[in-house]
């Protein structure tokens, strides 16, 4: 099967004649598609239906656009489990992960669709008598969406469904190991009644697609989720055409473990957040500074948890950590780990790539922990985005969160305590932009903006309310009810 771009509200095979297999990276035997090379006449297209279905769209009430989403998320709901064998098959975690984020889609789904109707201005009293000033919120024009594989379902829906309702159109570069999802997910849109368009899906490569995307003068703003090296780029090639820009990048994410903590809570946050879709989120729980007084204790029952972690196939129910999701992924951890021993850090389980039956047809790598690991090694301050996570050992509250900050990533921090005092200070001087007391790194909901501090994200945050920030204009309107000439004292 050869995947097609969206283009106008028409599925349309790419020219280029250039195609990509997409493999199962579990079996590297299962071919599931295959996804065109696009042009950047054919991404140039996109950007021109968007501008050109942008008017109307605009002119469309707020609670007619959210209406449509709840109709996307009604046939989302209908069909979460085929979408979520979609993931599964396609970037490698387990079914129930998949289908977790397919739900998260749809709580995001049911948020945004709401917010048609209440699309908020505000009315602002006048020092000038008989004046009302108000204010409207405006869709800044046609916005370009680039999305990661790591969340190829539910990201791309918390970028879309704000712009749609916003009022704004856009043009959707899903990242090109999941190529499938993107196009069930705009099959689900276009079904659910967006008009020609208004979404347009064009799949390729950044260097060509995104690249067009982001230097064309019709885009009014781009929204990323990716490396901090692509991000970097985007902003600064945004900034100089003066448009929006919102970038979610890297994570480096710390759990803290006090000496009064639920070990048992703690041990379970370190297994979701370190090995859950292995390790392959932005969220991720790779370091866990645990209190010197405890640390040997905490490991040993740490190590019991990992081994017996089941690794295989994400469609197999049995399995609880799938494979990385490409080659490049694989190299990548396995290189990390090898600087990781270069280094002097201590593995004590893990650190090897399986390779016989049934893991040889697939990019399988163990679980793998590191302990004795200082702040001033490569494993403790770069992203990974791997099953590979970090013991950093602290002798007290003040040197846990010491290291805790020092990263130049900010998104997530947890700390396991039974101490209110201590949870609280840790939420104050916590440098990231969200803080989970008594839970792993990971997760969110719907309604709560999520996004990052330092080198993790540019720009307003994205879900929640604070979204709107991004894909909105304020305007600001005066309105004179004199019905004659002004004292030019008032002014």
């Amino acid at each position: 099967m050869r995947l097609k771009n969206f283009i106008n509200g028409e599925w349309v095979e790419s020219s280029s004649g250039s195609f990509a297999p997409n493999r199962n990276p579990a079996d590297l035997d299962q071919v599931l598609c295959e996804t065109p090379h696009s042009t950047e006449e054919e991404t140039v297209a996109a950007i021109k239906a968007a501008r050109k279905a942008f008017p109307k769209w605009k002119e469309t009430p707020a609670p007619q656009r959210g209406r449509i989403l709840f109709q996307a998320m009604k046939l989302l709901l209908d069909r979460l489990e085929d979408l979520a064998r979609t993931l599964t098959s396609e970037e490698g975690k387990t079914l129930r992960d998949s289908r977790g984020e397919v739900q998260r889609a749809i709580n995001v789904l049911e948020f945004t669709a709401g917010e048609g109707r209440k699309l908020r201005g505000a009315t602002i009293p006048s020092e000038i008598p008989r004046t009302f000033i108000y204010t409207v919120r405006e869709p800044i024009g046609v916005v370009g969406l680039i999305t990661p594989w790591n969340f190829p379902v539910a990201i791309p829906v918390w970028k879309i469904a704000p712009a749609l309702v916003s009022g704004n159109t856009v043009v959707f570069k899903p990242a090109e190991l999941t190529p499938l999802c993107a196009v069930k997910l705009t099959e689900i849109f276009q079904e659910a009644g967006v008009p020609p368009g208004v979404l347009n899906l064009v799949l390729g490569s950044g260097k060509v697609v995104g690249h067009t995307i982001v230097n064309h003068p019709d885009v009014s703003g781009i929204s990323f989720t990716g490396s901090n090296e692509v991000g970097c780029g985007i902003y600064e090639q945004g900034s100089r055409r003066g448009i929006r820009v919102q970038c979610e990048m890297g994570g480096k994410n710390p759990i803290v473990i006090l000496e009064d903590a639920d070990l048992d809570l703690a041990l379970e946050g370190v297994i979701q957040g370190g090995y859950g879709s292995t390790g392959q989120r932005c969220t991720a729980a790779s370091r866990v500074i645990i209190q010197e007084s405890i640390a040997e204790k905490m490991l040993a029952e740490l190590v019991k948890r990992i081994e017996k972690i089941r690794i295989g196939d994400g469609m197999n129910p049995e399995t609880d950590m799938g494979p990385l999701v490409d080659k490049n992924q694989l190299n990548r951890v396995m290189e990390y780990i090898k600087i990781g021993k270069k280094e002097g850090a201590r593995i004590v389980c893990g650190g090897e790539r399986l390779q016989t039956t049934p893991h040889d047809r697939g990019f399988f790598v163990q679980p793998t922990l590191f302990d004795h690991v200082k702040a001033s090694m490569r494993i403790a301050s770069e992203e990974i985005f791997g099953p590979v996570v970090s013991v950093l050992r602290a002798r007290n509250f003040e040197e846990a969160v010491e290291l805790a900050n020092a990263v130049p990533f900010g998104l997530s921090a947890s700390i396991y305590t039974q101490d209110i005092s201590k949870a609280m200070r840790f939420v104050d001087l916590a440098e990231v932009g969200k803080v989970h007391i008594n839970s792993s790194t990971i997760g969110g909901e719907a309604q709560a903006p999520f996004g990052g501090t330092k080198a993790t994200g540019i720009g307003p945050r994205e879900q929640g309310l604070e979204v709107f920030e991004f894909y909105t204009e304020i305007k600001t309107v005066y309105l004179d009810y004199t019905g004659k000439k002004r004292d030019s004292s008032f002014y």
